[in-house]
């Protein structure tokens, strides 16, 4: 296996990773952190792709993906925390003003999974926020300790994985997700 992060700019790999079977599906696309709560209500079948679409035409592209060769296996969201609902988020607390960014999905596709790509993802989103001159990265992963988590609900991590690559706890939230309370983790990358 060799594996490659680059900037979520090709709309083909990105469905493929986040986009729905059908093109009129309701699916999140990765959106719901992204947009506003009405807007995200409002885009519906494939309008939902066509706003993903412009973003991967845009600067920056809305995240990083791992391709193993030429095929893309991995996605994570990640972008300025302004642009985000994190920005307003009751349940995950606001540390300090810096213009840190974001890291709030990893999606891995099945049958490529357990063989280290969620770790290349977070340390791709890593480089990728440093590139664009952020000077710290924030996760919100779930705090399951040994705990079994479902497949669907793990987009958010797993504390150990971004504890192994160098994120440390900032501080609890009141969030939960899948029955597993999330924490907010930082990285400092000035």
């Amino acid at each position: 296996m060799t594996l490659e992060v680059r900037p979520a700019s090709v709309f083909e790999d990105v469905r493929a990773l986040v986009g729905p079977k059908s093109p009129g599906a309701n699916v999140c696309w990765c959106l719901s952190y992204r947009l506003p709560s009405r807007l995200n209500n409002e885009l519906r079948g494939p309008a939902r792709g066509e706003y993903v679409g412009e973003l991967c035409r845009g600067q920056p592209p809305p995240g990083v993906l791992a391709y193993d060769g030429g095929e893309a296996v991995g996605w994570a969201a990640v972008a300025p925390r302004s642009d985000t609902s994190f920005a307003r988020s009751r349940t995950i607390p606001r540390i300090d003003d810096l213009p840190v960014w974001s890291l709030w999905c990893i999606r891995v596709r099945p049958g490529h999974r357990r063989r280290g790509i969620s770790h290349a993802l977070i340390a791709g989103a890593v480089e990728f926020a440093r590139s664009h001159g952020a000077p710290v990265i924030e996760a919100y992963p779930l705090d399951n300790g040994d705990a079994r988590v479902d497949t669907t609900m793990a987009y958010a991590g797993i504390r150990k994985n971004f504890e192994r690559a160098g994120f440390s706890h900032a501080a609890d939230t009141t969030s939960v997700l899948a029955g597993h309370p999330r924490v907010l983790l930082r990285l400092d990358l000035r």
